[in-house]
């Protein structure tokens, strides 16, 4: 009993999102391939003053896919269903 318990929890995870979550989700994934994000941190401790960078660039970016069609990919995949508006409709997109 334990076992099955334990196996439908597992597979209740491996199962589709919610098309709301998929598309907040694919919304980043989206941007991404848009262009590469980057960040620069600058600040001081009791070492000295420290810098750093963190650079993120996607594969979907370096093999110049759309936006859209790695959105509406990312969305079917996720929610098993097509978007609810296409990437170019959606609040707080900035193409």
């Amino acid at each position: 009993m334990k076992k099955a318990l334990l196996s439908l929890i597992l597979l209740a995870g491996c199962g589709p999102m919610t098309l709301a979550e998929a598309e907040r989700q694919c919304l980043e994934r989206a941007r991404l391939a848009k262009h590469p994000r980057g960040e620069v941190f600058v600040g001081a401790s009791t070492n000295g003053p420290e810098v750093g960078f963190d650079v993120t660039v996607s594969s979907d970016y370096l093999s110049g896919r759309d936006p859209a069609a790695v959105y509406d990919s990312c969305v079917m995949s996720k929610a098993g269903q097509p978007p609810s508006r296409p990437l170019y409709d959606m609040p707080g997109w900035k193409g």
